[in-house]
């Protein structure tokens, strides 16, 4: 087992270097082969009201006439190391990890993303906990009622959530829940969970319910169906004739082999939340990462548009090996492979 969790650590480290240089490609070999100058990508950094003389200055001052590959060893140096950024008679240090520092805000990246996380963290934590209940418990109800009432008008709900859009029904939401009800808090309000926990739910409960709509449907879809293949098979009904009751063999036996496929999406879909749900935190105006990508975009900030990048990638990357070490513990013979 220590073997095997060392090689997927081994495995998620290349994975996360290979990520950053396909990301630092994407943002400035891409564009130099496009024809891109130094300058035009110095303007990404100070902004689009900035003289001639200061993107000349800034695209010497931070390297970009060098070739790309040194600019790379430059950017993983940063990252392990920090990094010195001249800001006119300033000179301001990136501590490590440095993922870059903005010219516009004049902070560097890191600590900022450090900063949005936690709402990012709470959004998706609540959420994630309120899919996989309500998804998985209504896939196995769709199942063992098949053909029901229930059945047809759950998997119609699921079929909903799926094709809405999440920036539709959170402003339906606030519309109904929060402007027109007043049962909910309207957006814009965060309170950290370390200060006031009832009210840092208050706040977050519309956005987890209406981000875990999305989700909850596909996961009772799959878990539906899952269930389906699993109840037919022949130690199923080993288990009935043997006369073991109803729900140890729905949950023991049905529900646990159904679960491999949702084990693998819900490790996959928190990764990706982790990294910024940016169509729920843009509808709710939460400040969370999404949010400052969102904004990071709108400025043509480039250091803040990677740094989210990578550090989504890195959640991501973590997601996955987690549910590597998981599938181990529950299937040895995953350990063999």
């Amino acid at each position: 087992m220590v073997t095997f969790i060392i090689r997927r650590l081994i495995a998620s480290t290349l994975m996360l270097v290979v990520v950053s240089m396909v990301t630092f490609a994407i943002f400035f070999l891409v564009p130099r082969i496009a024809g891109a100058t130094p300058e035009t990508l110095a303007t990404r950094y100070v902004g689009r009201t900035a003289t001639e003389a200061t993107v000349k200055g800034i695209a010497e001052k931070l390297g970009f006439n060098d070739p790309v590959v040194v600019q790379y060893g430059r950017f993983l140096k940063g990252v392990v190391a920090g990094e010195d950024y001249t800001n006119g008679p300033v000179v301001e240090h990136c501590a490590p990890p440095c993922f870059g520092y903005s010219f516009l805000t004049r902070r560097p990246v890191w600590p900022e993303l450090l900063e949005r996380l936690p709402v990012t963290l709470s959004l998706a934590a609540g959420a994630s906990v309120i899919w996989l209940i309500a998804g998985v418990a209504v896939g196995v109800l769709s199942a063992l009622r098949r053909g029901s009432v229930f059945d047809r008008s759950a998997m119609g709900v699921a079929l909903a959530g799926v094709s809405l859009p999440i920036f539709w029904t959170g402003l339906m939401s606030l519309v109904i829940f929060s402007y027109g009800l007043g049962w909910t808090a309207p957006g814009g309000s965060y309170t950290p969970f370390t200060e006031n926990p009832a009210q840092w739910a208050y706040y977050l409960l519309l956005p987890w319910i209406t981000l875990s709509l999305l989700f909850a449907a596909g996961y009772a879809r799959l878990t539906r169906a899952g269930m389906l293949e699993t109840m037919n098979e022949d130690y199923i009904r080993t288990a009935r004739a043997k006369g073991v009751r109803e729900r140890v063999v729905v949950v023991k036996h049905g529900l646990r082999g159904a679960l491999t496929p949702i084990l693998t999406i819900f490790g996959l879909d928190v990764g990706l939340l982790l990294g910024g749900a940016v169509l729920t935190e843009t509808a709710f105006s939460l400040p969370g990462l999404g949010k400052y990508a969102i904004e990071a975009i709108t400025n043509n900030d480039l250091p803040k548009v990677m740094g989210v990048t990578i550090f989504a990638a890195f959640f991501v990357v973590m997601a996955n090996l987690i549910v590597d070490v998981l599938y181990a513990v529950v299937d040895p013979r995953v350990r063999l492979g």
